[in-house]
């Protein structure tokens, strides 16, 4: 994939991916604010941003593998985008207006006014954070068909990731600029519904562009298991299509029944993932616990820890001058993150290419921890905005490298995603485990040994002598684990539950954290605890067929 058409045809394919984090970037950013105003205590408002992730862990798994056996006309994945856009737009309208919302159903009623006005942001929050979030699964799908080669599948994502540190970017820069002093907050009301309208704009666009680009296949056939360029099969469930009449009442219908009728199926297969895929999965959870942990409450450290502010004082008063100085300041650190994480986006091909998944993996973390652990101990608002711009490395591999290794295993899933239980069948009066096969191809012509007894089913490693694990299928007698058969969207799926879960742990548990301690570094130094939790489960993740053999 070479040329400038290519890339540009990438850059236009993700705008939607920065669309949306623009959106959640700048709309997370300046909701804490708006629910502060209206009521709402810090310990309860925290709680309020863990909905959409939680909502996200339990629908997720559902809409990655439906986008697999979507049969509508539209494609499989793009119905579940412009279902989920739906969503973030409802969102968008609702938060900047739900004082007048609140106002017109109140009935004049000042206690349920506030009630109201604090329902329909927490409802609009929920459902921006939640619509936001679940919308990245079928796009990194829609990606993974239509780059189904593993060099292709990287730089692919790699421009996946670089649109999403530019989408943060912008998204972090648009609540700092003061909109209340233009011509539109004249007409539009104020600095939130100004922001929240440029928001809507830029939303709808992208959203319009991605859907022009991207060409999908209506067709849900797959190339066979043994075809040259397939890299991604069909789900592992067993589920009936939407039948032809469904499909004639449009793909509303389709995705609705798709969803309702596979959805114990899809639970059950979420929960028996491939070895390769939980050891990923609970490396990528502990990582992206370090890194959300301290993006989410790093401008708040910033200001009540390193600046000594507070943000209850009045306004107008030094303390609260110095917490709203701290609060800016940490902006510009998260800003300065984002704008490491796109460098580093860009260059991510090529750091795989000189030295390899599993090093750009451990020191993107180790780079991580070390920063956290600088940002806890000094007090000096340079170092610690140089640190927080560093920790952009790590925030760039986890969006590039766990998808373009899944990528890589369900490319080579008979290798890696066998059956890790023996299996053990009698045919012809002989014993046959799954475990006992193993095939090695002699550089010599017809010389092919069986070797049997050996650990993991795996034969002795020997330089001179590639070796060629075999799939074994349900012929003879053999059983076989239908991985084989397992979808790419519900490993994606799988995935940004980890991301999301990392979500719910801070927005759940840290108030609680900080009010033990009474200090703010516990923000930070919890971050450095699970970064470095995360270094240690990286050391046991897959990313080639040597680590099989470990």
């Amino acid at each position: 994939m070479t040329g400038w058409r290519s890339q540009w045809r990438l850059v236009l394919l993700n705008s939607l991916t920065c669309g949306l984090e623009i959106c959640v970037a700048a709309g997370i950013t300046y909701v804490p604010p708006l629910l502060l105003e209206a009521g709402v205590e810090e310990q309860y408002m925290t709680m309020v941003l863990g909905i959409g992730p939680v909502l996200g862990l339990l629908f997720i798994p559902l809409i990655g593998s439906a986008s697999d056996h979507c049969n509508s006309s539209y494609g499989r994945r793009r119905p579940f985008i412009w279902l989920l856009s739906l969503g973030v737009l409802i969102a968008l309208l609702i938060i900047p207006h739900a004082d007048v919302l609140a106002a017109n159903l109140s009935w004049g009623s000042t206690r349920r006014n506030q009630a109201l006005q604090v329902g329909l942001l927490i409802l609009g929050v929920g459902l921006l954070d939640f619509c936001g979030q679940v919308c990245f699964t079928p796009l990194e799908a829609l990606l993974s068909d239509l780059y189904r080669e593993q060099d292709d599948c990287g730089q692919a994502f790699a421009m996946f990731s670089f649109m999403v540190s530019l989408g943060g970017c912008v998204g972090y820069l648009l609540p700092a600029v003061d909109w209340s002093g233009g011509l539109l907050s004249f007409y539009l009301g104020g600095q939130a519904e100004c922001l929240f309208s440029l928001l809507i704009l830029i939303f709808v666009v992208s959203v319009l562009v991605t859907m022009k680009v991207s060409e999908e296949p209506t067709s849900t056939t797959e190339p066979g298991p043994s075809e040259p360029g397939r890299c991604f099969p069909r789900s592992c469930c067993y589920l009936f299509p939407c039948k032809l009449r469904v499909l004639k009442s449009g793909p509303l219908m389709c995705l609705l029944r798709t969803c309702w009728s596979m959805t114990p199926v899809i639970y059950r297969s979420y929960c028996h993932v491939p070895r390769v895929m939980r050891q990923l999965c609970l490396a990528q959870l502990c990582s992206w616990m370090g890194v959300m942990s301290f993006m989410l409450f790093y401008t708040d450290f910033i200001g009540e820890g390193l600046y000594e502010g507070v943000p209850s004082a009045a306004p107008g008063t030094a303390l609260r001058q110095r917490y709203d100085e701290g609060i800016r300041m940490g902006s510009l650190g998260l800003f300065l993150q984002c704008a490491t994480s796109t460098f580093f986006s860009l260059a991510m091909s090529r750091l795989v290419r000189l030295f390899g998944s599993r090093t750009v993996y451990l020191s993107s973390m180790v780079c991580f921890t070390i920063s956290a652990l600088v940002i806890c101990l000094s007090k000096s608002v340079l170092l610690v905005t140089a640190m927080s711009a560093l920790t952009g490395f790590a925030y760039a591999t986890l969006q590039t490298l766990p998808y373009t290794l899944t990528c890589h295993y369900h490319k080579e899933k008979e290798v890696y995603m066998q059956n890790s239980k023996t299996k053990k069948t009698h045919t012809n009066g002989f014993t046959i485990t799954r475990d006992s096969v193993c095939l090695t191809l002699d550089n010599g012509p017809g010389d092919l040994n069986h070797k049997s007894g050996v650990s993991n089913g795996h034969a002795p490693h020997k330089r001179d002598k590639p070796e060629y694990f075999p799939p074994l299928h349900n012929q003879n007698g053999l059983e076989s684990e239908d991985f084989e058969k397992r979808g790419v969207g519900l490993d994606f799926a799988i995935l940004d539950s980890t991301f999301l879960l990392s979500q719910v742990f801070p927005t759940l548990f840290m108030g609680m954290i900080v009010q033990f301690t009474e200090s703010v570094t516990a923000y930070i130094a919890s971050s450095a605890i699970f970064g470095a939790i995360g270094i240690y489960f990286a050391t046991h993740i897959i990313f080639d067929q040597k680590d099989l053999r470990s």
